[in-house]
């Protein structure tokens, strides 16, 4: 029988056998190749994914950053604005305390004769039973209450800013026989002591203001003769000057509220 040489043979099966080995490492190459292609483009999208993130909280952190500084600014100008207020507030009881002071040693001498100096929600009022200021059922101001007005002018001119609001009042026993009423009564006496503040003891008129309120607004009841009595009174009103303040609070400083 012939023989093929052996050699030769087995040549080709080393070679064959190494190309089939060469084949199959290229092959696996080629796949982590795209494998690690594949984890390059995942990695890429989250880079991506983390710097479109990284750009939202940069420019969130900036919008926050400027309104916490609005914030802060507000608040420092609110707490300032604050300060003011308490300021002109405790000045304001301040003044008010001084001026009941002074307007109690003015008429001090008229107190428990038909006069009453009582401080009510940041007013001082100096309060007048008519039997002090005129007779039953006239509005003419007598000498005494000319007195009285005059202690109490004095007091005033040294508060030129104070407004000073003069309002009369009745008990609710009508007239008989008269045209006149309470109404034009309380209105007539107002007016009158306003024109005494003003022409005999000069009280500037642009702090003045005169009102009537007849029997509308009581302070006892009419029912008596002791409230009747209460009840027919004038009743003159100091107000600081709260527009001053006010215009103090809004600048954030305080000013004297005289």
């Amino acid at each position: 029988m012939f023989k093929k040489p052996l050699l030769p043979i087995l040549v080709l099966a080393s070679l064959f056998l190494a190309s089939c080995v060469s084949s199959k490492k290229y092959t696996k190459a080629n796949d982590e190749i795209a494998k690690v292609s594949s984890q390059n483009q995942e990695l890429k999208q989250q880079v991506n994914e983390l710097n479109g993130q990284y750009q939202s909280l940069s420019t969130e952190h900036k919008t926050l950053t400027t309104e916490y500084s609005s914030y802060k600014t507000t608040c420092e100008a609110n707490q300032k604005q604050l300060a003011a207020y308490e300021s002109a507030i405790q000045e304001l009881q301040n003044n008010l305390e001084a001026l009941r002071k002074a307007i109690d040693g003015a008429v001090a001498s008229f107190e428990g004769k038909g006069l009453e100096v009582t401080e009510k929600d940041g007013r001082v009022h100096v309060n007048m039973q008519d039997n002090l200021l005129f007779k039953s059922g006239s509005s003419k101001v007598e000498d005494n209450g000319k007195k009285a007005l005059e202690a109490l002018a004095g007091a005033l001119m040294n508060y030129p800013k104070l407004e000073v609001i003069i309002v009369g009042h009745t008990d609710s026993v009508n007239f008989k026989n008269s045209k006149n009423d309470n109404l034009n009564l309380s209105t007539d006496r107002a007016n009158n002591v306003l024109r005494i503040l003003r022409d005999d003891y000069g009280v500037n008129p642009e702090r003045l203001i005169a009102a009537g309120q007849g029997k509308y607004a009581p302070v006892a009841d009419n029912a008596t003769e002791e409230g009747r009595a209460k009840n027919r009174r004038t009743d003159i009103i100091l107000l600081p000057d709260l527009q001053r303040i006010w215009d103090a609070v809004n600048n954030g400083e305080h000013a004297s509220s005289n």
